[in-house]
């Protein structure tokens, strides 16, 4: 199943191997690789060949700024089937710990099902002659920044079994990137942070990650609007998209603040310039703040 579940028309990583090759005969394969996860699985070190990758830039917008390009990992296609076993078996216990106002990457909870949710609580709250206040949080380069150390603890948090999280921070050790620029290819570095993009792992790690973040602040702060006799709404996530809910201005600064301190505390930080406050049926017009920098208030924003 893992197999077949590697997408067809990817490109190989540094090994040549594409994903066609293992799919041309099924059976062949699952031979091959049933020797090598279970020698992996008993030892709980991968092959040297899975921590190498080749990083190739992807151009967003202004090319003139290097921040506008974005890095993407070419990785065997091997360690991928190997990666989405460990994945299968992991993500279903898992999600079923994470929040309810989580969405992305999640089954039966889509784009729209979020997009949809969060119009009706502005629509309402306009009916209702209630002032909702919504921040949309931008984190800033995640994938890069997220400290390992604090995500292999989460694993155990969320109950992963030990032998899992050891076969995947070994999968860490060593790690080596070579930077490909007009067909041609840098001498190899380490990567000593942040988890991989290109990886199969590396959104559940990430996911993993928020969901900590968000159930933290909002333990130590509670705060958001109140949405039924007993149910407060805090927020509405999917993926690295946040959207903090209130009903004042000193309680958005509250959790503002809360947050940004617990991303901190994981090595992750928040987007000062693309994160927007929007503010409906309200004369407030004092700034929300972060680290002394203002935040934007914004007339209208596209939400996902």
């Amino acid at each position: 199943m893992a197999i077949r579940q590697v997408k067809s028309g990817k490109a190989a990583g540094p090994n040549n191997i594409p994903p066609e090759a293992l799919k041309s005969n099924i059976g062949v394969t699952t031979n091959m690789l049933h020797l090598l996860f279970k020698k992996i699985w008993e030892e709980e070190r991968v092959t040297m060949d899975w921590k190498k990758g080749h990083l190739i830039k992807i151009p967003k917008k202004d090319l003139s700024k290097c921040e506008n390009y974005r890095g993407n990992t070419l990785l065997s296609v091997p360690g991928k089937v190997f990666n989405r076993v460990l994945l299968n078996r992991m993500k279903e216990a898992v999600d079923a710990q994470h929040r309810n106002k989580k969405a992305g990457y999640h089954k039966d909870r889509s784009c729209t099902d979020q997009i949809a949710t969060l119009r009706i609580i502005v629509e309402q709250s306009v009916e209702w002659n209630s002032s909702p206040y919504i921040n949309l949080i931008d984190f800033e380069k995640t994938f890069d920044n997220v400290d390992r150390r604090t995500l292999w603890k989460l694993f155990r948090h969320y109950g992963v079994p030990q032998k899992t999280v050891n076969i995947i921070r070994n999968s860490y050790d060593g790690l080596q990137c070579r930077v490909v620029h007009g067909g041609q290819m840098i001498d190899a570095f380490q990567v000593k942070t942040g988890v991989r993009q290109g990886c199969l792992l590396s959104p559940f790690l990430f996911l993993l990650m928020v969901d900590w973040v968000m159930r933290t602040s909002t333990s130590e702060v509670k705060l958001g609007i109140q949405w039924k006799a007993q149910n407060q709404l805090d927020d509405l996530d999917f993926a690295g998209d946040l959207a903090l809910l209130f009903h004042t201005h000193e309680q958005m600064q509250i959790k503002t603040a809360s947050v940004a301190a617990v991303c901190a505390s994981v090595g992750v930080n928040i987007h000062k310039g693309k994160t927007k406050v929007l503010k409906f049926k309200t004369e407030n017009s004092n700034p929300i703040t972060l680290d002394v920098e203002t935040l934007e208030d914004a007339e209208s924003f596209t939400y996902l």
